[in-house]
């Protein structure tokens, strides 16, 4: 545990810090919260006492905070003999769940990003445990790893439940205002130079009637820390970039996608955009929360980002500025050859975990297996029959009152702990019967499912996780002065190219290169 107790010092004011953003982040509010059901303690061998279990988790950035005497925790206390204490940090935040491990505050489970060189050093360090021994009584654990994720074992032992979402579905599109196309008299854009065109007409037309310009026609925001930006790739799968992940030069190698001829003809688009401001300049320092508030407060007329469940939501906050706004989306425009792409297949996931702080691991399995079961999940989403909801056939009753009393979110949404963690909403078409404007919502994914761009290497490699970060700031920072004109684009391509692989993109190169042909052989 060298290098996790060399940082615990450093770092020990931090886990106070999870705690109150626990509390203040107005994204994924929670509190920590503990089940009042049953008196037990974590070092009690006796079975008819409850095992003290902590889980540590990131939040759902559409889900109400977790409240005192919540009877859901109650009930998952009395089904499974434990007294649960549930600490959420913010959707995304996985850097809280690595300042309470830097501190040695261990909890007995927790859900954190993967892959990551931090779970591979908890692995190393043996923070983590492997689960194979408790497989034989967590059988929906047992279903999922069996179906698929059998790669994800480390010499043969699942240090884990990886989550990856995204795979077959997305809700990932281009989104504007309808209510603004309608006044404008334009229908949505289906090319890219129907997209500039609609771009310009919001900008120069004054389709808010305030009669100052200061609309922009396509906010986004900045990536997750770590990640690259891939908000106007949309623009170059359409000039005909092939795959989510990775490109191929003239002699099958892999390269790096701006290294396609794709990048830079899109590039031209993307610079002309910009300077004709069209384009929010201040987006790289935009979270989504942000973009989103700059879209309802009639700032900017398009924007990236997901639908399904977020239909409602979005056109909602829209109505609550705007009484006549409404939302549109539609496909990713089509670039000169008729190609179009947006979301891609993800290689990311959620990974859930028992820790070595756990007493009792095979209880902590099992309780990740109760989040997966459905038993769990119909806990979690409708609540205790007879309380939270009442059924006349098909036919669900949502008391609203009573769930509202336990955290659930509101219109026959979920309990906070149902998402972020073991699975999300799309992946399991899961839509309460009350939303209402769930035809758009299913058909949401629809449509973006359709432009699903390929991976030509399925998962990422170990080079990837090491050097993945750094790579990735290098071509943010020169993406963003290649879109605002303060590169010159062949030579400060060519630059970028060599700075990425300076960074680690070489070693990346050479261990996806030998993925690649592996998977061919």
């Amino acid at each position: 545990m060298n290098g996790w107790k060399s940082k615990a010092k450093k770092w020990s004011i931090g886990l106070n810090a999870v705690v109150l953003l626990v509390a203040a982040s107005g994204c994924s509010n929670a509190s920590t919260s503990t089940s009042t059901a049953g008196s037990g303690s974590s070092t009690s061998s006796s079975p008819s006492e409850p095992y003290e279990l902590t889980y540590l988790t990131t939040g759902d950035q559409g889900a109400k905070p977790l409240v005192a005497n919540d009877r859901i925790i109650a009930e998952i206390n009395k089904r499974l003999n434990i007294k649960l204490n549930v600490k959420i940090v913010p959707e995304t935040a996985y850097d809280k769940i690595n300042v309470a491990f830097a501190s040695g505050d261990l909890p007995d489970v927790v859900t954190t990003q993967y892959p990551s060189e931090t779970v591979s050093q908890w692995i190393k360090e043996g923070l983590i445990v492997p689960l194979n021994d408790y497989l034989k009584d967590t059988p929906a654990l047992k279903g999922k790893l069996d179906n698929g994720l059998q790669w994800t074992a480390v010499d043969g032992k699942y240090y884990g439940y990886p989550f990856f979402s995204g795979q077959q579905k997305s809700n990932y599109t281009v989104q504007f205002r309808q209510d603004w196309l309608d006044k404008l008299g334009l229908q949505p854009p289906k090319t890219l130079d129907e997209f500039y065109s609609a771009l310009k007409a919001v900008v120069e037309k004054d389709p808010d009637g305030n009669g100052k310009a200061d609309t922009y026609g396509y906010v986004t925001n900045k990536p997750n820390a770590g990640e690259p930006l891939t908000a106007f790739d949309f623009v170059f799968y359409a000039y005909g970039l092939p795959a989510g992940d990775w490109a191929q030069d003239d002699k099958g190698n892999l390269i790096p996608k701006f290294e396609h001829p794709a990048f830079k003809k899109g590039l031209a688009d993307l610079r002309k955009w910009y300077a004709e401001k069209l384009i929010d300049p201040e987006f790289i320092v935009y979270d989504r929360p942000l973009k989103e508030q700059k879209f309802f407060q009639s700032k900017a007329g398009f924007m990236d980002g997901p639908l399904f469940r977020h239909v409602s939501r979005i056109e909602g906050s829209l109505q609550q500025v705007i009484p006549t706004g409404k939302l549109g989306y539609a496909p990713p425009p089509a670039g000169p050859d008729g190609k179009q792409g947006m979301a891609t297949k993800g290689k990311n996931a959620l990974f859930t975990a028992v820790t070595k702080k756990a007493k009792n691991p095979q209880k902590a399995a099992q309780f990740i297996d109760f989040l997966l079961s459905k038993e769990g999940r119909d806990l979690l989403q409708l609540g205790i029959g007879g309380v939270h909801y009442t059924k006349e056939g098909d036919k669900i009753n949502y008391n609203e009152a009573e769930r509202e009393k336990d955290g659930f979110a509101a219109s026959g949404w979920s309990h906070p702990i149902a998402w972020g963690n073991v699975t999300w909403p799309i992946d399991e078409n899961y839509l309460p019967q009350t939303e209402p404007r769930i035809d758009r919502a299913l058909d949401s994914v629809k449509v973006a499912s359709k432009y699903i761009m390929p991976n030509l290497v399925n998962k990422k490699t170990n080079a990837e996780i090491e050097y993945g970060k750094a790579v990735n700031e290098v071509y943010n920072q020169y993406f963003v002065n290649l879109l605002n004109g303060k590169l010159d684009v062949d030579k400060g391509i060519a630059e970028l190219g060599q700075k990425w692989r300076q960074a680690g993109g070489d070693k990346i190169l050479k261990d996806i290169n030998e993925e690649f042909k592996k998977s061919k052989s």
